[in-house]
């Protein structure tokens, strides 16, 4: 039987389509995100059929520690596997003319303290049951980041965020525990369209592609790809 899988940002537009994916394909999932999705989330979940619910602040210890129990009961059993989505964009001012740290401390949290909070808390049963996988989401900007000028904090978050997976990706690789991210470049979203009316949307990622790919890592049939840094750039 397919393990249980989590997976963060699920009211977004990339984590719903990731859960439908993972649900699919026959695992049980669990839902995590903000408390002002919640309606989206049990939308989702009754979408799918049911499904663990979790709405919380993704960057606190406790959401985590009460959100595991929540769902090791509901499913059984911890989750062997993750998509750790949850995250923010926001653009902003060059460094240079920003006057506050209001832009840093926002995508520093989104981004970084999200996965970071979500490692600290898969990762002991993953590596006690010497079984897991973990897709963080990066993106082009964090190899890339000269792409992001006027957008410089939101490179550095996810630059941070790959780093992240690859170092922890080699402290439990012997323990039986891959852990991955994609580099997706824009994706196809209904926000993305409306605030790019004049884009050429062909040539973006489509929501499908990029779940499509977190399936695969997370999958067996990845079973020899770790630390890796995955591009997802569509025809841009």
């Amino acid at each position: 039987m397919p393990d249980g899988a989590l997976v963060t940002g699920a009211a977004g537009a990339l984590g719903a389509q990731v859960a439908l994916t993972l649900s699919q394909r026959g695992h049980k999932v669990a839902l995590f995100d903000s408390k002002a999705a919640s309606a989206r989330l049990d939308g989702l979940a009754s979408s799918l059929g049911g499904a663990c619910v979790v709405a919380g602040d993704l960057a606190n210890e406790a959401t985590w520690r009460e959100g595991m129990a929540r769902v090791e009961r509901e499913l059984g059993a911890t989750p062997s596997r993750a998509a750790l989505i949850a995250g923010a964009w926001r653009g902003g001012r060059p460094v240079h003319e920003e006057e506050t740290d209001d832009t840093w401390r926002t995508l520093m949290t989104a981004n970084v303290e999200t996965a970071y909070r979500g490692l600290r808390a898969l990762l002991p049963s993953m590596v006690a049951k010497q079984r897991g996988s973990v897709v963080v989401v990066g993106s082009r900007a964090a190899t890339e980041p000269w792409t992001s000028a006027g957008a410089a904090v939101y490179a550095a978050s996810k630059a941070a965020v790959v780093a992240l997976a690859q170092a922890v990706s080699a402290e439990v690789l012997e323990r039986g525990v891959r852990i991955n991210a994609i580099l997706p470049s824009t994706l196809d979203t209904p926000a993305n369209r409306a605030a790019m009316p004049h884009a050429d949307p062909t040539r973006w990622v489509s929501l499908e592609s990029a779940a499509g790919v977190v399936a695969f890592l997370l999958s067996d049939e990845s079973r020899d790809i770790h630390g890796a840094a995955i591009p997802v750039y569509g025809g841009a």
